[in-house]
């Protein structure tokens, strides 16, 4: 949990001073979870005593500025900033508005980031399109849409000019974009019905039974295949955290997903004390 924070916090402080303090608004896991899987396998990451931007007045442990950290930085805000494009544009003015105000509040470190990801930028661009184009056309199938979103995150990992780890760290990522993109249908389920929303898990299994059970199978295989594909790199000191979010930590969020309690969990943040 230590060396997960301090990853978190690194990312945060990469976020503000290569893309503006309104960067680490838009923090996230997924990118997290990037910046460990692209860390070196040798040496020491952690980096203690620095000022936490956020709290001022508490220092936290976290990783030395790299080249991992970097590159989730910005592409964690060029997704944010076209999620946020897409919301303005799905939403109406009102409801829309909070988004409206972040993206104009991120829109120069966007641009900042853009200019050293340009190709990253240009997948995202390319996949959100395929995905609302799917949306628009209230696509009844699950592997379109997840597809769509899976081929975003799989382009996230810069390649290495290592055929064998490139391979594995795209299969590792196209899988855990599936099933975030498959696992949040399920999760906002109960609020697309209700606003007449797409929801392709909602088109996919309408009237059947056994709903939660055939999806439950379709992500654990996606589960499986992350976890073919990090037996396949050489993590070094990152490999036990990977191997907690993989085999720990994703399948208690899917429980949790498919319990209703992950609205309540997702009020907790990694930095509380106790937080488990």
């Amino acid at each position: 949990m230590d060396l997960y924070r301090a990853y978190y916090c690194g990312l945060c402080r990469a976020m503000r001073r290569g893309c503006g303090w309104a960067a680490g608004m838009v923090l996230n896991y997924d990118f997290t979870f990037l910046a460990i899987l692209l860390a070196p396998t040798q040496g020491t990451p952690v980096e203690r005593c620095r000022r936490c931007p956020v709290r001022p007045f508490r220092r936290v442990a976290m990783c030395a500025a790299s080249p991992a950290l970097e590159i989730a930085a910005d592409e964690s805000v060029i997704l944010a900033y076209h999620q946020l494009c897409d919301t303005v544009r799905d939403d109406g003015f009102f409801s829309g508005l909070p988004a409206r105000v972040l993206r104009w509040l991120l829109c120069r470190g966007y641009r900042k980031a853009v200019r050293r990801r340009p190709e990253f930028d240009r997948i995202v661009r390319q996949q959100l399109e395929q995905l609302h184009k799917l949306e628009q056309e209230n696509c009844p199938g699950l592997d379109a849409p997840a597809d769509a979103f899976a081929c975003l995150l799989q382009a996230a990992a810069p390649k290495s000019g290592e055929d064998a780890r490139d391979r594995a760290a795209a299969q590792l990522l196209y899988h855990m974009g599936r099933w975030i993109y498959l696992l949040d249908a399920r999760d906002d389920l109960e609020s697309d019905e209700k606003r007449g929303s797409y929801n392709p898990v909602a088109l996919r299994y309408a009237g059947q039974p056994d709903a939660d059970a055939a999806l439950r199978a379709t992500l654990d295989r996606s589960l499986d295949l992350m976890r073919s594909a990090c037996a396949l790199l050489e993590l070094g000191r990152q490999e036990e955290l990977v191997n907690n979010v993989l085999w720990l930590g994703m399948p208690a969020v899917c429980q949790a997903v498919f319990d209703g309690r992950w609205a309540q969990m997702k009020k907790h943040r990694i930095w509380r004390k106790g937080y488990e």
